[in-house]
């Protein structure tokens, strides 16, 4: 069973660069076919997928935020992470990570990232 652990900064100021890891125990982020995704959730709204890299190294980018994310892996540290430059309080939300086949068959438990000065 694939166990994913988010760990960040817990709080970011604006303008700031947001960075967050995901450590992946219980499966290798090299397996094959396995995608693994940053989403999101702002306080009172829906989920937001932000991106992905597969297990190829493949990058898959959201058209919207596609220009301030930045996602990549350590394969030797079996983590991936998320980089979220020039936020803003409106990034202010629970950060998850999730993978398997469909990127979204296992999730972290969730971090808090505020966005505040």
């Amino acid at each position: 069973q694939v166990q994913l652990q988010e760990s960040g900064p817990g709080l970011v100021k604006p303008s700031q660069t947001l960075s967050l890891t995901c450590t992946v125990s219980g499966g290798s982020i090299t397996t094959n076919y396995y995608y693994w995704s940053w989403i999101r959730q702002a306080p009172g709204k829906g989920l937001e997928w932000m991106g992905a890299i597969a297990y190829s190294g493949s990058l898959y980018d959201s058209p919207s935020l596609k220009s301030r994310t930045s996602i990549s892996r350590d394969t030797a540290k079996n983590q991936f992470t998320l980089q979220l430059s020039s936020v803003t309080p409106e990034d202010s939300a629970v950060y998850y990570c999730a993978s398997g086949p469909s990127a979204m068959d296992y999730w972290g438990k969730g971090t808090l990232v505020p966005v505040s000065s």
